[in-house]
């Protein structure tokens, strides 16, 4: 017992510095507002790209390996641009009534509440979301690592 009692505080010694330093670190941290305008222009024009199937612009802006969570279903960067594509989903309109931005480090996280305007198996439908935007600079370039509808609103 006595023995079990020295190694738990050995490794509760050790693992709270480190969990600590990985809090502080990933602290929300303010970004001049300009940058958090430039989010919130590249996030409403990605609606706008993906109503337009403007395919190659969304290729440049999604992460190689960014995931996309629709309710019900989740999809590679692939699958997101085949389906945009394709017109399996077709998004006509993203009326953005509520964003925000925060950041941590070089990550930037878009949340939006948005009336999504889409048509799906002919059928065209208007449904309030809450979207989770995940964004990571990389070169001095914003891209999109995940994108999930969080929500569907009521």
């Amino acid at each position: 017992m006595k023995n079990s009692t020295a190694l738990l505080m050995l490794l509760v010694s050790a693992i709270i510095p480190s969990l600590c330093a990985v809090n502080s670190a990933q602290t929300p941290t303010q970004k001049d507002p300009a940058q958090e305008q430039q989010l919130l222009t590249l996030s409403k024009d990605k609606w706008q790209w993906m109503a337009d199937k403007k395919v190659d612009a969304l290729d440049a802006l999604f992460h190689e390996k960014a995931v996309f969570v629709h309710m019900g279903a989740t999809m590679t960067k692939k699958q997101e641009l085949d389906t945009i594509r394709s017109g399996g989903i077709h998004y006509k309109e993203a009326k953005i009534e509520k964003a925000s931005v925060r950041f941590i480090e070089s990550t930037a996280i878009v949340l939006n509440t948005i009336r999504l305007t889409a048509v799906l198996g002919g059928n065209e439908v208007i449904n309030p979301f809450e979207v989770t935007e995940v964004y990571v600079q990389e070169k001095g370039t914003w891209k999109l690592v995940a994108l999930s509808f969080t929500r569907l609103l009521r």
